[in-house]
């Protein structure tokens, strides 16, 4: 059974900067398409970036220029740089495939606030 696993977060003051780490295992993970997910208190969980199989990235409109995705093959492992950090931003972050998801882990919760 397809395990993930995300770690990294934290409280961060504005301006700060996070990396996340999502470990995937037990699965074929090279050739799916992963992404980044965050839910915000009251709100529906949204997709904030995405990386195909061969490391071709996309963002939503609020974290372009901030947020860089990334993954490690060999690792299993799919990363979310997250610099210039908002009070906006905080959420509880996912990792999962971009189609045919995965059961979601436990996610990692990111806090901007002064």
């Amino acid at each position: 059974q397809v395990q993930l696993v995300e770690s990294g977060g934290g409280r961060v003051q504005p301006g700060g900067s996070l990396r996340l780490s999502c470990a995937a295992s037990g699965s074929i993970f090279s050739i799916y398409d992963m992404a980044w997910y965050r839910q915000a208190p009251g709100k529906q969980r949204e997709l904030v970036a995405d990386i195909t199989f061969n490391s071709n990235t996309n963002y939503v409109d609020s974290v372009k220029g901030r947020f860089t995705i990334s993954r490690d093959n060999a690792k299993k492992t799919v990363y979310l740089q997250m610099n210039s950090l908002k009070p906006e931003d905080t959420a509880v972050y996912y990792c999962n495939r971009k189609r045919d998801l995965l059961s979601w882990g436990q996610g990692t919760q990111v806090t901007v606030s002064s």
